[in-house]
């Protein structure tokens, strides 16, 4: 099979396992936003984007870097594959009942309900974004962009990739309180 037959089937398979698992295919709410912002009416994670599309832009850029480092000779098709299984993994697992219960007991996301099909499918279209970008970019541009998600989204909504892993991991209380705005 080729690389590209071989991811088609591997989002193919995660949103059919996302819809299986009991996920929406869309909002409940019965129409598709582009972007969803907090304080928007709609639940969060329901939409085509949200802010956390840029840290699924930081997962291609993290795993074109680490299979460079780990699989240069590999074909790039190939790498894309392995970084596509990886997050479709992350996507079936970041939507089971025990994460989304971490989520909401674990930081400050109290009201999360898990993706819709739909914002997993269009979050890993943002990692093979991601992984594009990290393609053709110098590195200096892929960290910059890696550091200006980060501050952008800390910033903006007090999370990111990096405080995301943290809380899910070892959660602060402190940090909790300052995500809160407490």
């Amino acid at each position: 099979m080729s690389p590209v037959l071989l991811s088609v089937a591997i989002v193919v398979a995660s949103g059919l396992t996302l819809w299986l698992m009991g996920r929406n295919l869309i909002c409940p709410c019965g129409h598709v936003s582009i972007w969803y912002s907090p304080g928007d009416p709609e639940p969060s994670s329901q939409s085509l984007f949200d802010w956390y599309t840029p840290s699924h832009i930081i997962h291609g850029i993290l795993f074109f870097g680490a299979l460079w480092l780990v699989a240069r000779r590999m074909p790039m098709g190939w790498r894309l594959v392995i970084a596509l299984a990886v997050e479709c993994a992350w996507e079936v697992i970041e939507n089971t009942p025990w994460v989304i219960e971490r989520y909401r007991n674990a930081t400050v996301s109290v009201d999360y309900n898990g993706d819709s099909v739909i914002n997993s499918t269009c979050d890993i279209l943002a990692m093979i974004l991601g992984f594009a970008l990290a393609r053709r970019l110098p590195v200096w541009a892929s960290v910059a962009i890696v550091i200006g998600f980060e501050v952008l989204t800390t910033w903006l909504i007090r999370d990111g990739l990096a405080l995301n892993i943290l809380m899910l991991l070892w959660p602060l209380p402190s940090v909790v309180e300052w995500q809160a705005g407490v």
